[in-house]
């Protein structure tokens, strides 16, 4: 609930990551802060010398909601407020997985908090630059309490549409980008985009839609933002299918590629269709997505988790560790 109490949305994390710095700290870790070079700090709360690191991020999306707290009829708690599962609650989890690990004698862990994840994951491409890497990663995201077997990809364009602006009660001697634009969503609607059998359709959204003409006015310039959900087998051709289109600017800013997670045997295993810091965590051999909380409520007003839910994540923590220590 401290952790709720403080808004940390995207690009002011900052405050957040410093009360962490504090907060988490314990007499068996060390803690360091890496400048992230937007105002933004990365943490890393390091047991040992980590092989197995925990890592979540500290930033949230938009707007800011009040924790609060509910007793359910079964006796468990429903835990209310932005970030609680996204990815406050991945926070709790990990650290209290830490702590648990710690009081057994055990070493070789860290905690990595990262900041930007939800706003292109700054903080995680910084890191790969500030630290040499270890073994293991293991990315706290709203996965059900499954262990990810393989996420879509990202790709994110930026669409200009060129008209000529004339009075629209003669639409013949102009030439409007509205039209143009629904043009385009038409075809893009018929696109035949390969299903791919484990990541099954290739999905999309349009956002920062802008067209600031009078409504007597034909429009001479509308602009937006398409992205784009990429399995295996369409992630490239969704790049050359939107770098064939005519008639519209387009300017690419790249994304993510599908991947392939390392999971254990025994617990549960999904596939999904949200970004993580995950790729970007170069710096890591072997990488594992896996968290309590539901994707569904996420980034949603009514956002939550259940007490019963971080307890199981936590308990997943401890057995990832153990796990991935038999390994070695």
């Amino acid at each position: 609930m401290q952790m709720l109490s403080i808004e940390s949305t995207s690009g002011s994390e900052r405050p957040f990551a410093e009360f962490l710095a504090t907060r988490l700290k314990t007499d068996g870790c060390t803690v360091q802060t890496f400048e992230v070079g937007d105002g933004t700090l990365n943490l890393l709360f390091s047991w040992g010398t980590p092989e197995i690191v925990f890592c979540t991020h500290m930033d949230t999306v938009p707007p800011y909601i009040v924790p609060n707290t509910e007793k359910m009829e079964n006796g468990d708690m429903k835990i209310t407020g932005r970030g609680s599962c996204d990815a406050k609650g991945q926070i709790f989890s990990q650290y209290s997985a830490c702590v648990e690990l710690e009081k057994r004698g055990c070493s070789g862990f860290g905690l990595l908090l990262l900041s930007g994840e939800e706003t292109g994951s700054f903080g995680a491409k910084a890191f790969v630059n500030q630290w040499p890497g270890a073994k293991y990663v293991i990315v706290g995201e709203p996965t059900d309490g499954a262990m990810v077997s393989a996420s879509k990809g990202t790709k994110s364009f930026a669409l200009t549409f060129r008209g000529k602006s004339f009075h629209s009660g003669y639409p013949e001697m102009g030439e409007s980008a509205v039209e143009k634009f629904v043009d385009f969503m038409n075809k893009l609607r018929s696109a035949d985009f390969p299903i791919d059998p484990v990541l099954g359709n290739t999905t999309y959204n349009v956002g920062k839609l802008v067209s600031d003409n009078p409504q007597n006015i034909l429009s001479d310039c509308l602009k937006c933002r398409v992205y784009f959900r990429t399995t295996f087998a369409s992630d490239k051709i969704v790049e050359e299918w939107m770098s064939s289109l005519e008639g519209v600017e387009v300017e690419a800013f790249g994304g993510d590629t599908p991947m392939h997670y390392t999971t254990l045997e025994g617990f549960k295993r999904k596939t999904v269709a949200f970004g993580s810091d995950t790729p970007r965590l170069t710096n890591f051999e072997n990488k594992i997505l896996c968290g309590p909380g539901s994707i569904l409520v996420a980034h949603r007003d009514e956002e939550n988790i259940l007490l019963s839910e971080l307890q199981e994540g936590m308990d997943n923590c401890i057995r990832f560790y153990e796990m991935l220590k038999e390994k070695k």
